[in-house]
Protein backbone atom coordinates (compact mmCIF):
# COMPACT_ATOMS: atom_id res chain seq x y z
CA UNK A 1 0.00 0.00 0.00
CA UNK A 2 1.61 3.39 -1.33
CA UNK A 3 1.14 6.14 1.53
CA UNK A 4 1.46 9.80 1.52
CA UNK A 5 1.78 12.60 3.56
CA UNK A 6 1.61 16.37 3.42
CA UNK A 7 4.42 17.89 5.43
CA UNK A 8 2.12 19.28 7.96
CA UNK A 9 1.87 15.62 9.40
CA UNK A 10 1.03 17.42 12.96
CA UNK A 11 -2.04 18.72 11.53
CA UNK A 12 -3.33 15.08 10.14
CA UNK A 13 -6.60 13.65 11.99
CA UNK A 14 -6.00 10.33 13.56
CA UNK A 15 -8.19 7.16 11.97
CA UNK A 16 -11.24 7.27 13.89
CA UNK A 17 -12.16 3.43 12.99
CA UNK A 18 -9.92 -0.01 12.58
CA UNK A 19 -11.52 -3.49 11.29
CA UNK A 20 -10.86 -6.79 13.37
CA UNK A 21 -7.21 -8.60 12.99
CA UNK A 22 -7.18 -12.32 14.18
CA UNK A 23 -5.33 -12.90 17.32
CA UNK A 24 -3.63 -15.90 18.34
CA UNK A 25 -3.96 -17.66 21.63
CA UNK A 26 -1.54 -16.59 24.00
CA UNK A 27 0.44 -19.21 25.43
CA UNK A 28 1.82 -17.39 28.31
CA UNK A 29 0.87 -19.24 31.82
CA UNK A 30 -0.14 -15.97 33.10
CA UNK A 31 -3.50 -16.27 30.97
CA UNK A 32 -5.07 -18.80 28.31
CA UNK A 33 -6.49 -15.67 26.46
CA UNK A 34 -4.75 -12.21 25.25
CA UNK A 35 -5.46 -9.35 27.69
CA UNK A 36 -6.28 -6.93 24.77
CA UNK A 37 -6.60 -3.31 24.58
CA UNK A 38 -10.14 -1.93 22.70
CA UNK A 39 -7.66 -0.88 19.75
CA UNK A 40 -6.28 -4.03 19.50
CA UNK A 41 -9.33 -6.26 19.54
CA UNK A 42 -10.21 -3.68 16.41
CA UNK A 43 -7.22 -3.58 15.03
CA UNK A 44 -7.09 -4.29 11.17
CA UNK A 45 -4.11 -6.40 9.75
CA UNK A 46 -4.08 -4.44 6.60
CA UNK A 47 -3.80 -0.94 8.28
CA UNK A 48 -1.24 -1.71 11.16
CA UNK A 49 0.57 1.78 11.93
CA UNK A 50 -0.15 3.84 8.93
CA UNK A 51 0.79 6.76 9.74
CA UNK A 52 4.46 8.40 8.90
CA UNK A 53 6.74 7.10 11.09
CA UNK A 54 9.05 10.03 11.05
CA UNK A 55 7.16 13.51 12.16
CA UNK A 56 9.93 15.74 12.47
CA UNK A 57 11.35 14.99 9.10
CA UNK A 58 8.82 14.30 6.53
CA UNK A 59 8.59 14.18 2.82
CA UNK A 60 5.28 13.22 0.81
CA UNK A 61 6.10 9.89 -0.91
CA UNK A 62 6.79 6.54 1.14
CA UNK A 63 5.87 3.24 1.53
CA UNK A 64 4.74 1.46 4.22
CA UNK A 65 5.78 -2.08 4.96
CA UNK A 66 4.32 -3.23 7.81
CA UNK A 67 1.55 -5.76 7.62
CA UNK A 68 1.96 -9.73 7.41
CA UNK A 69 5.23 -11.33 6.62
CA UNK A 70 6.61 -14.61 6.79
CA UNK A 71 8.67 -15.68 9.90
CA UNK A 72 10.36 -18.66 11.75
CA UNK A 73 12.14 -19.49 15.05
CA UNK A 74 15.85 -19.86 14.13
CA UNK A 75 16.53 -22.92 16.34
CA UNK A 76 13.40 -24.53 14.99
CA UNK A 77 14.39 -27.39 12.75
CA UNK A 78 12.32 -26.57 9.72
CA UNK A 79 12.88 -25.45 6.11
CA UNK A 80 11.16 -23.03 4.63
CA UNK A 81 8.89 -20.03 6.67
CA UNK A 82 6.33 -21.81 8.01
CA UNK A 83 4.53 -18.83 10.35
CA UNK A 84 3.47 -15.52 9.10
CA UNK A 85 3.78 -12.92 12.02
CA UNK A 86 1.89 -8.95 12.13
CA UNK A 87 4.76 -6.72 11.71
CA UNK A 88 6.04 -4.29 13.66
CA UNK A 89 4.35 -6.20 16.72
CA UNK A 90 7.19 -8.18 18.77
CA UNK A 91 6.42 -11.90 18.25
CA UNK A 92 6.16 -12.52 22.04
CA UNK A 93 2.79 -10.36 21.96
CA UNK A 94 -0.52 -11.71 21.09
CA UNK A 95 -0.74 -9.38 18.27
CA UNK A 96 1.92 -10.71 16.42
CA UNK A 97 0.44 -13.81 15.61
CA UNK A 98 2.93 -15.64 17.41
CA UNK A 99 3.21 -15.07 21.05
CA UNK A 100 6.33 -16.74 21.96
CA UNK A 101 9.81 -15.72 22.54
CA UNK A 102 13.23 -16.60 20.30
CA UNK A 103 16.79 -15.29 20.54
CA UNK A 104 17.18 -15.75 16.98
CA UNK A 105 14.31 -15.55 13.80
CA UNK A 106 13.95 -14.18 10.74
CA UNK A 107 11.29 -12.72 8.51
CA UNK A 108 10.39 -12.59 5.08
CA UNK A 109 8.34 -10.47 2.87
CA UNK A 110 8.07 -9.26 -0.54
CA UNK A 111 7.57 -6.00 -2.11
CA UNK A 112 7.24 -3.93 -5.95
CA UNK A 113 8.52 -0.23 -5.85
CA UNK A 114 5.51 1.82 -7.08
CA UNK A 115 6.11 2.70 -10.95
CA UNK A 116 4.96 6.28 -10.70
CA UNK A 117 8.98 6.61 -8.23
CA UNK A 118 11.34 8.57 -9.98
CA UNK A 119 13.85 6.23 -12.01
CA UNK A 120 16.72 8.55 -10.97
CA UNK A 121 15.74 8.34 -7.02
CA UNK A 122 17.61 6.63 -4.26
CA UNK A 123 15.75 3.79 -2.77
CA UNK A 124 16.30 3.59 1.18
CA UNK A 125 15.04 0.86 3.67
CA UNK A 126 13.37 2.23 7.13
CA UNK A 127 13.94 0.53 10.46
CA UNK A 128 11.94 2.66 13.54
CA UNK A 129 13.66 -0.26 15.57
CA UNK A 130 14.73 -3.64 16.10
CA UNK A 131 16.07 -5.50 19.38
CA UNK A 132 18.53 -5.60 19.09
CA UNK A 133 21.07 -7.09 16.28
CA UNK A 134 19.72 -7.26 13.14
CA UNK A 135 21.17 -8.28 9.27
CA UNK A 136 19.24 -7.18 6.31
CA UNK A 137 19.68 -8.59 2.97
CA UNK A 138 17.05 -7.65 -0.50
CA UNK A 139 17.15 -9.76 -3.54
CA UNK A 140 20.08 -12.02 -1.54
CA UNK A 141 22.27 -9.37 -1.00
CA UNK A 142 23.47 -8.40 2.46
CA UNK A 143 22.92 -4.27 2.32
CA UNK A 144 23.91 -3.48 6.09
CA UNK A 145 23.81 -4.88 9.79
CA UNK A 146 23.23 -2.39 13.05
CA UNK A 147 23.34 -2.90 16.55
CA UNK A 148 20.84 -1.72 18.93
CA UNK A 149 17.10 -2.02 19.86
CA UNK A 150 15.90 1.42 19.95
CA UNK A 151 16.65 3.71 17.49
CA UNK A 152 15.82 4.16 13.74
CA UNK A 153 18.34 3.19 11.21
CA UNK A 154 18.22 2.81 7.43
CA UNK A 155 20.04 1.43 4.30
CA UNK A 156 20.02 2.69 0.69
CA UNK A 157 19.68 -0.38 -1.03
CA UNK A 158 19.10 1.39 -4.67
CA UNK A 159 21.63 -1.21 -6.06
CA UNK A 160 19.76 -3.71 -4.87
CA UNK A 161 16.31 -3.82 -5.71
CA UNK A 162 14.32 -4.83 -9.35
CA UNK A 163 12.48 -1.63 -10.57
CA UNK A 164 10.43 -3.61 -12.13
CA UNK A 165 8.97 -7.04 -10.56
CA UNK A 166 8.89 -8.10 -7.24
CA UNK A 167 11.65 -7.75 -4.71
CA UNK A 168 12.40 -9.85 -1.21
CA UNK A 169 13.49 -8.61 1.99
CA UNK A 170 14.90 -10.85 4.52
CA UNK A 171 15.68 -9.59 8.14
CA UNK A 172 17.60 -11.59 11.03
CA UNK A 173 17.51 -10.95 14.21
CA UNK A 174 19.41 -11.97 17.16
CA UNK A 175 18.47 -10.42 20.86
CA UNK A 176 19.97 -12.32 23.78
CA UNK A 177 17.60 -10.22 26.23
CA UNK A 178 19.27 -10.42 29.95
CA UNK A 179 21.63 -13.18 28.69
CA UNK A 180 23.58 -10.35 27.23
CA UNK A 181 24.89 -7.18 28.26
CA UNK A 182 23.09 -4.76 25.65
CA UNK A 183 20.55 -1.40 27.00
CA UNK A 184 17.43 -3.39 27.41
CA UNK A 185 15.20 -1.35 29.83
CA UNK A 186 13.10 -4.34 31.84
CA UNK A 187 12.93 -6.65 29.47
CA UNK A 188 13.10 -10.32 30.33
CA UNK A 189 12.30 -14.16 29.00
CA UNK A 190 11.76 -14.72 32.14
CA UNK A 191 9.08 -12.15 33.51
CA UNK A 192 8.36 -11.91 37.28
CA UNK A 193 8.21 -8.64 39.26
CA UNK A 194 9.53 -5.43 37.84
CA UNK A 195 10.90 -7.18 34.72
CA UNK A 196 8.21 -7.96 31.70
CA UNK A 197 7.85 -10.04 28.95
CA UNK A 198 10.69 -9.10 26.53
CA UNK A 199 10.45 -8.34 22.56
CA UNK A 200 12.49 -9.63 20.14
CA UNK A 201 12.92 -8.03 16.78
CA UNK A 202 10.93 -5.84 14.80
CA UNK A 203 8.91 -3.53 17.00
CA UNK A 204 8.58 -0.08 15.09
CA UNK A 205 7.41 0.62 11.87
CA UNK A 206 9.40 -0.81 8.51
CA UNK A 207 8.80 1.69 5.37
CA UNK A 208 10.69 2.80 1.91
CA UNK A 209 11.57 6.18 1.19
CA UNK A 210 12.74 7.27 -2.08
CA UNK A 211 15.04 10.30 -2.09
CA UNK A 212 16.72 12.48 -4.98
CA UNK A 213 20.43 12.52 -5.39
CA UNK A 214 20.48 15.02 -3.37
CA UNK A 215 18.66 15.05 -0.48
CA UNK A 216 18.44 16.05 3.36
CA UNK A 217 19.51 12.86 5.58
CA UNK A 218 19.19 14.40 8.86
CA UNK A 219 17.56 17.42 10.19
CA UNK A 220 18.22 19.38 13.81
CA UNK A 221 16.64 22.77 14.44
CA UNK A 222 17.45 24.41 17.56
CA UNK A 223 15.44 27.60 18.70
CA UNK A 224 16.67 30.22 21.01
CA UNK A 225 13.79 31.03 23.86
CA UNK A 226 16.35 33.96 24.80
CA UNK A 227 17.37 35.86 21.89
CA UNK A 228 14.30 34.67 19.30
CA UNK A 229 17.40 33.27 16.97
CA UNK A 230 16.55 29.82 14.91
CA UNK A 231 19.20 27.72 13.90
CA UNK A 232 18.57 25.03 11.01
CA UNK A 233 21.20 22.33 10.34
CA UNK A 234 20.21 20.38 7.80
CA UNK A 235 22.98 17.12 7.05
CA UNK A 236 22.87 16.24 3.01
CA UNK A 237 24.12 13.18 1.74
CA UNK A 238 26.99 14.92 0.22
CA UNK A 239 28.28 18.86 0.17
CA UNK A 240 28.44 20.53 -3.33
CA UNK A 241 28.84 24.26 -4.28
CA UNK A 242 25.84 23.41 -6.76
CA UNK A 243 23.64 22.89 -4.26
CA UNK A 244 21.58 25.80 -1.84
CA UNK A 245 19.40 25.16 0.96
CA UNK A 246 16.26 27.50 1.56
CA UNK A 247 14.08 27.52 5.41
CA UNK A 248 10.99 28.64 5.32
CA UNK A 249 9.24 29.55 8.99
CA UNK A 250 5.18 29.30 9.16
CA UNK A 251 2.90 30.13 12.30
CA UNK A 252 -0.64 29.28 11.61
CA UNK A 253 -0.48 28.73 7.52
CA UNK A 254 1.89 32.31 7.37
CA UNK A 255 5.30 32.78 6.65
CA UNK A 256 7.11 34.21 9.40
CA UNK A 257 11.00 33.67 8.56
CA UNK A 258 13.19 32.16 6.08
CA UNK A 259 16.50 31.28 5.56
CA UNK A 260 18.96 30.87 2.55
CA UNK A 261 22.36 29.35 2.44
CA UNK A 262 24.69 26.83 0.56
CA UNK A 263 24.95 22.92 1.44
CA UNK A 264 28.00 23.06 4.11
CA UNK A 265 27.08 25.40 7.25
CA UNK A 266 23.96 26.09 9.55
CA UNK A 267 21.43 28.36 8.60
CA UNK A 268 19.33 31.16 11.25
CA UNK A 269 16.41 32.64 10.92
CA UNK A 270 15.48 35.55 13.81
CA UNK A 271 12.13 36.10 15.15
CA UNK A 272 11.71 39.08 17.62
CA UNK A 273 12.43 38.02 20.72
CA UNK A 274 9.54 39.73 22.50
CA UNK A 275 7.16 38.68 20.29
CA UNK A 276 7.74 34.64 20.26
CA UNK A 277 5.07 32.17 21.06
CA UNK A 278 6.72 30.12 23.65
CA UNK A 279 5.62 26.71 23.90
CA UNK A 280 4.61 24.96 27.57
CA UNK A 281 1.88 22.60 28.79
CA UNK A 282 -0.49 25.23 29.07
CA UNK A 283 0.41 26.37 25.67
CA UNK A 284 1.89 24.29 23.42
CA UNK A 285 2.90 26.14 20.63
CA UNK A 286 4.67 24.96 17.25
CA UNK A 287 6.27 26.38 14.70
CA UNK A 288 6.09 24.67 11.11
CA UNK A 289 9.31 24.47 8.96
CA UNK A 290 9.66 23.74 5.16
CA UNK A 291 13.58 23.33 4.18
CA UNK A 292 14.57 23.22 0.06
CA UNK A 293 17.60 21.74 -1.26
CA UNK A 294 18.21 23.45 -5.06
CA UNK A 295 20.72 22.45 -7.59
CA UNK A 296 21.54 25.41 -9.32
CA UNK A 297 18.37 26.74 -8.82
CA UNK A 298 16.30 23.65 -9.60
CA UNK A 299 14.27 21.84 -6.18
CA UNK A 300 15.43 18.94 -5.90
CA UNK A 301 14.34 17.37 -2.02
CA UNK A 302 11.66 19.34 0.12
CA UNK A 303 10.95 18.30 3.55
CA UNK A 304 8.72 19.51 6.44
CA UNK A 305 9.38 19.76 10.44
CA UNK A 306 8.07 21.97 13.05
CA UNK A 307 10.62 23.78 15.77
CA UNK A 308 9.47 25.73 18.92
CA UNK A 309 11.04 28.14 22.01
CA UNK A 310 11.14 26.66 25.04
CA UNK A 311 14.18 26.98 27.68
CA UNK A 312 14.78 24.86 30.24
CA UNK A 313 17.00 25.51 33.67
CA UNK A 314 17.63 25.33 37.48
CA UNK A 315 17.51 28.52 38.85
CA UNK A 316 18.43 29.32 42.75
CA UNK A 317 15.63 31.18 44.37
CA UNK A 318 15.68 33.51 46.92
CA UNK A 319 15.00 30.95 49.65
CA UNK A 320 18.45 29.60 48.63
CA UNK A 321 16.88 26.62 47.11
CA UNK A 322 17.21 25.89 43.42
CA UNK A 323 14.27 25.37 41.25
CA UNK A 324 13.14 24.16 37.70
CA UNK A 325 12.21 27.02 35.46
CA UNK A 326 10.69 26.52 31.88
CA UNK A 327 10.68 29.54 29.90
CA UNK A 328 11.76 32.13 32.47
CA UNK A 329 9.34 31.14 34.96
CA UNK A 330 9.42 28.32 38.26
CA UNK A 331 7.37 25.29 37.22
CA UNK A 332 7.04 22.34 39.80
CA UNK A 333 7.14 19.54 37.45
CA UNK A 334 4.44 16.95 38.99
CA UNK A 335 4.74 13.53 36.44
CA UNK A 336 3.82 10.01 36.32
CA UNK A 337 6.15 7.11 34.92
CA UNK A 338 5.26 5.77 32.13
CA UNK A 339 6.89 2.60 30.81
CA UNK A 340 5.21 1.91 27.75
CA UNK A 341 4.17 -1.62 27.78
CA UNK A 342 1.03 -2.59 26.46
CA UNK A 343 -1.04 -6.15 27.28
CA UNK A 344 -1.20 -6.76 23.69
CA UNK A 345 1.36 -5.69 21.70
CA UNK A 346 4.20 -5.66 24.60
CA UNK A 347 6.77 -2.78 23.80
CA UNK A 348 4.32 -2.25 20.38
CA UNK A 349 1.29 0.08 21.01
CA UNK A 350 -1.48 -1.19 19.60
CA UNK A 351 -2.28 1.64 17.63
CA UNK A 352 -0.92 5.20 17.01
CA UNK A 353 -4.25 6.43 18.54
CA UNK A 354 -4.03 4.39 21.80
CA UNK A 355 -0.32 6.15 22.20
CA UNK A 356 -1.98 9.07 22.32
CA UNK A 357 -5.00 8.32 24.60
CA UNK A 358 -2.12 7.62 27.19
CA UNK A 359 -0.82 11.39 26.89
CA UNK A 360 -4.13 12.74 27.13
CA UNK A 361 -4.82 10.56 29.88
CA UNK A 362 -1.99 11.57 32.14
CA UNK A 363 -2.99 15.38 31.17
CA UNK A 364 -6.32 14.89 31.97
CA UNK A 365 -5.33 13.29 35.49
CA UNK A 366 -3.16 16.82 36.29
CA UNK A 367 0.00 15.69 35.64
CA UNK A 368 2.29 18.17 33.15
CA UNK A 369 5.91 15.69 32.97
CA UNK A 370 5.68 11.98 31.70
CA UNK A 371 8.78 10.03 32.86
CA UNK A 372 9.67 7.62 29.87
CA UNK A 373 11.00 4.97 32.02
CA UNK A 374 13.53 2.76 30.80
CA UNK A 375 12.34 2.91 26.98
CA UNK A 376 12.69 4.95 24.17
CA UNK A 377 9.35 5.41 22.35
CA UNK A 378 8.67 5.92 18.36
CA UNK A 379 9.35 9.17 17.31
CA UNK A 380 5.18 9.69 16.79
CA UNK A 381 5.03 9.55 20.47
CA UNK A 382 6.92 12.38 21.15
CA UNK A 383 5.30 14.18 18.41
CA UNK A 384 2.53 13.53 20.62
CA UNK A 385 3.63 15.44 23.47
CA UNK A 386 5.31 18.22 21.77
CA UNK A 387 1.69 18.51 20.29
CA UNK A 388 -0.22 18.24 23.27
CA UNK A 389 2.32 19.73 25.38
CA UNK A 390 3.59 17.44 27.94
CA UNK A 391 7.29 17.60 29.44
CA UNK A 392 8.86 14.52 29.13
CA UNK A 393 11.64 12.93 31.17
CA UNK A 394 13.87 10.80 29.10
CA UNK A 395 15.66 7.77 29.83
CA UNK A 396 18.35 5.60 28.56
CA UNK A 397 17.19 2.25 28.85
CA UNK A 398 19.70 0.26 31.35
CA UNK A 399 22.10 -2.54 30.13
CA UNK A 400 24.88 -4.75 32.11
CA UNK A 401 27.88 -2.82 31.28
CA UNK A 402 30.25 -5.00 32.73
CA UNK A 403 32.90 -5.16 29.29
CA UNK A 404 34.24 -2.57 27.57
CA UNK A 405 32.64 -3.61 24.68
CA UNK A 406 29.27 -3.67 26.03
CA UNK A 407 30.03 0.01 27.57
CA UNK A 408 31.18 1.35 24.10
CA UNK A 409 27.88 0.03 22.74
CA UNK A 410 25.88 1.72 25.87
CA UNK A 411 27.73 4.82 24.77
CA UNK A 412 26.54 4.74 21.32
CA UNK A 413 23.02 3.75 22.02
CA UNK A 414 22.91 6.70 24.15
CA UNK A 415 24.30 9.03 21.58
CA UNK A 416 22.29 7.49 19.24
CA UNK A 417 19.15 8.58 21.38
CA UNK A 418 20.16 12.01 22.20
CA UNK A 419 20.71 12.87 18.58
CA UNK A 420 17.28 11.25 16.88
CA UNK A 421 14.96 12.83 19.27
CA UNK A 422 16.76 16.08 19.59
CA UNK A 423 14.27 17.98 18.15
CA UNK A 424 11.54 17.35 20.26
CA UNK A 425 10.88 20.34 22.46
CA UNK A 426 9.04 18.56 24.66
CA UNK A 427 12.08 16.59 26.47
CA UNK A 428 13.51 18.76 28.78
CA UNK A 429 15.85 16.14 30.99
CA UNK A 430 17.93 12.87 30.29
CA UNK A 431 18.60 10.28 32.33
CA UNK A 432 22.04 8.40 31.60
CA UNK A 433 22.27 5.61 34.41
CA UNK A 434 18.35 4.34 36.71
CA UNK A 435 19.34 2.72 40.38
CA UNK A 436 22.78 1.73 39.52
CA UNK A 437 21.93 -0.86 36.64
CA UNK A 438 25.45 -0.51 34.62
CA UNK A 439 26.45 2.58 36.27
CA UNK A 440 30.03 3.33 35.26
CA UNK A 441 31.91 6.10 34.31
CA UNK A 442 29.63 8.95 35.13
CA UNK A 443 31.52 11.65 35.02
CA UNK A 444 32.60 10.98 31.33
CA UNK A 445 29.00 10.24 30.49
CA UNK A 446 27.36 13.48 31.64
CA UNK A 447 30.29 15.40 30.00
CA UNK A 448 29.50 13.53 26.79
CA UNK A 449 25.97 14.66 27.55
CA UNK A 450 26.26 17.97 27.69
CA UNK A 451 28.67 18.02 24.51
CA UNK A 452 25.58 16.28 22.69
CA UNK A 453 23.05 18.44 24.09
CA UNK A 454 23.54 21.52 26.46
CA UNK A 455 20.02 22.72 26.36
CA UNK A 456 18.24 20.20 28.49
CA UNK A 457 18.57 18.83 32.36
CA UNK A 458 21.26 16.35 33.15
CA UNK A 459 19.70 13.34 35.67
CA UNK A 460 23.14 11.30 36.19
CA UNK A 461 22.06 8.52 38.44
CA UNK A 462 18.31 8.21 39.11
CA UNK A 463 18.03 6.93 43.03
CA UNK A 464 21.51 5.29 43.48
CA UNK A 465 24.79 6.10 43.88
CA UNK A 466 25.14 9.62 43.34
CA UNK A 467 28.84 11.66 42.52
CA UNK A 468 27.07 15.60 42.70
CA UNK A 469 26.87 15.16 38.95
CA UNK A 470 23.97 16.83 36.35
CA UNK A 471 21.33 19.12 37.19
CA UNK A 472 19.08 17.39 39.50
CA UNK A 473 19.46 15.31 42.79
CA UNK A 474 17.21 11.93 42.59
CA UNK A 475 15.85 10.10 45.38
CA UNK A 476 13.14 6.84 44.64
CA UNK A 477 11.61 5.59 47.47
CA UNK A 478 8.26 3.04 47.43
CA UNK A 479 5.79 3.90 48.54
CA UNK A 480 7.55 7.51 49.88
CA UNK A 481 7.62 9.94 49.07
CA UNK A 482 11.34 10.65 50.38
CA UNK A 483 13.41 13.83 48.82
CA UNK A 484 16.90 13.48 48.26
CA UNK A 485 19.53 15.00 50.06
CA UNK A 486 19.49 18.80 49.60
CA UNK A 487 21.86 20.00 47.35
CA UNK A 488 23.56 23.70 46.80
CA UNK A 489 23.16 23.60 42.99
CA UNK A 490 21.06 20.88 41.44
CA UNK A 491 17.56 20.63 42.25
CA UNK A 492 15.64 17.74 44.36
CA UNK A 493 13.60 15.74 42.44
CA UNK A 494 11.93 12.40 43.49
CA UNK A 495 11.82 10.27 40.52
CA UNK A 496 9.76 7.31 41.35
CA UNK A 497 7.11 7.24 44.44
CA UNK A 498 3.84 6.01 45.00
CA UNK A 499 3.49 1.93 43.94
CA UNK A 500 0.28 2.02 45.24
CA UNK A 501 -1.78 -1.56 44.29
CA UNK A 502 -5.07 -1.86 43.26
CA UNK A 503 -5.73 -4.99 41.89
CA UNK A 504 -8.18 -4.27 38.57
CA UNK A 505 -10.97 -7.15 37.98
CA UNK A 506 -9.76 -10.60 36.84
CA UNK A 507 -11.03 -9.71 33.33
CA UNK A 508 -8.65 -6.99 32.86
CA UNK A 509 -5.55 -8.66 34.62
CA UNK A 510 -2.13 -10.03 33.09
CA UNK A 511 -2.17 -12.25 36.04
CA UNK A 512 -3.71 -13.59 39.59
CA UNK A 513 -0.03 -13.63 40.51
CA UNK A 514 0.19 -10.01 41.39
CA UNK A 515 2.56 -8.23 43.84
CA UNK A 516 2.51 -4.61 45.36
CA UNK A 517 4.53 -2.04 47.30
CA UNK A 518 1.67 -1.06 49.18
CA UNK A 519 -2.18 -2.55 48.54
CA UNK A 520 -5.05 -0.43 48.48
CA UNK A 521 -8.47 -2.09 48.72
CA UNK A 522 -11.05 0.41 46.74
CA UNK A 523 -10.55 3.50 44.56
CA UNK A 524 -11.49 5.79 47.28
CA UNK A 525 -8.72 4.38 49.58
CA UNK A 526 -6.18 5.19 46.58
CA UNK A 527 -7.33 8.52 46.22
CA UNK A 528 -6.69 8.93 50.01
CA UNK A 529 -3.58 7.92 50.13
CA UNK A 530 -2.70 10.04 47.25
CA UNK A 531 -3.86 12.97 48.62
CA UNK A 532 -1.59 12.08 51.40
CA UNK A 533 1.31 11.79 49.40
CA UNK A 534 0.84 15.01 48.04
CA UNK A 535 0.51 16.45 52.02
CA UNK A 536 3.54 15.36 52.01
CA UNK A 537 5.15 16.78 48.51
CA UNK A 538 3.74 20.02 49.51
CA UNK A 539 5.29 20.35 52.56
CA UNK A 540 8.73 19.25 51.35
CA UNK A 541 7.78 22.51 48.60
CA UNK A 542 7.31 24.83 51.46
CA UNK A 543 10.18 23.97 53.58
CA UNK A 544 13.13 21.84 51.63
CA UNK A 545 12.37 23.11 47.97
CA UNK A 546 11.49 20.29 46.15
CA UNK A 547 11.37 20.83 42.60
CA UNK A 548 9.64 17.76 40.86
CA UNK A 549 8.07 14.22 41.88
CA UNK A 550 6.82 11.26 39.40
CA UNK A 551 4.23 8.94 40.87
CA UNK A 552 4.73 5.37 39.92
CA UNK A 553 2.91 4.52 37.77
CA UNK A 554 0.26 5.09 34.64
CA UNK A 555 -0.61 1.60 33.87
CA UNK A 556 -0.40 -1.47 35.12
CA UNK A 557 2.46 -4.13 33.50
CA UNK A 558 2.36 -7.99 33.86
CA UNK A 559 1.57 -8.97 37.85
CA UNK A 560 2.72 -5.31 38.78
CA UNK A 561 -0.68 -3.58 39.23
CA UNK A 562 0.15 -0.01 40.63
CA UNK A 563 -1.14 1.73 38.02
CA UNK A 564 -3.56 4.80 37.50
CA UNK A 565 -5.15 2.51 34.68
CA UNK A 566 -5.60 -1.60 34.36
CA UNK A 567 -2.64 -3.00 31.82
CA UNK A 568 -5.36 -2.71 28.83
CA UNK A 569 -6.58 0.76 29.86
CA UNK A 570 -10.38 -0.48 30.06
CA UNK A 571 -10.89 2.29 32.76
CA UNK A 572 -9.41 4.53 35.35
CA UNK A 573 -8.96 3.29 38.70
CA UNK A 574 -9.52 6.96 40.50
CA UNK A 575 -11.61 10.04 39.39
CA UNK A 576 -10.05 11.80 36.65
CA UNK A 577 -11.50 15.63 38.40
CA UNK A 578 -10.54 14.89 41.68
CA UNK A 579 -6.97 13.51 40.69
CA UNK A 580 -6.45 16.60 38.33
CA UNK A 581 -7.38 18.89 41.13
CA UNK A 582 -5.00 17.52 43.43
CA UNK A 583 -2.01 17.26 40.53
CA UNK A 584 -3.01 20.96 39.58
CA UNK A 585 -2.84 22.32 43.09
CA UNK A 586 0.47 20.24 43.92
CA UNK A 587 1.93 22.07 40.57
CA UNK A 588 0.52 25.61 41.86
CA UNK A 589 2.08 25.74 45.02
CA UNK A 590 5.29 24.55 43.51
CA UNK A 591 5.37 26.97 41.04
CA UNK A 592 4.58 29.67 43.23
Amino acid sequence: MRSVCIPRIFLIALFAAFGPVAVAQNNSPARSTPLLTSWGAALNSENVHTEYPRPALVRSEWLNLNGHWDWKDSNERQEGFMRRILVPFPPESALSGITQYTERCVYRRTFTIPQDWNEDDHILLHFGAVDWETVVFVNGNQVGTHRGGYTSFSFDITSFVHRNGVNELVVQVFDPSQRGEQPRGKQSTSPTGIWYTASTGIWQTVWLEPVPPYYIKTLQVHADFNTGLVTILPLLNVTNKDLTVFAEAFDDNESVAESYGGSDGPLQMRFDKFGIKAWSPDSPHLYQLRVQVSHRGTPVDTVGSYFAFRKIEIVKEENGYPAIHLNGKRLFLMGVVDQGYWSDGLYTAPSDRAQLMDIRVAKGLGFNAIRKYQKIEPERWYFWCDQRGILVWQDMPSGENRTPAAQRQFQLELQRMIQTRLNHPSIVAWTIFNEGAGQHNTHEYVDLVRRFDPTRLINAASGWTDFGLGNVNVSHRFPGPEMPTADADRAAVIGLFGGLTLVPHEDHRWTDDTWAYQHVPNSESLVKRYEQMHEELRRMIRTRGLAGAFFHQLSDIESECNGLTPYDRSTLKVPEKVMEQINQETIRIGSE
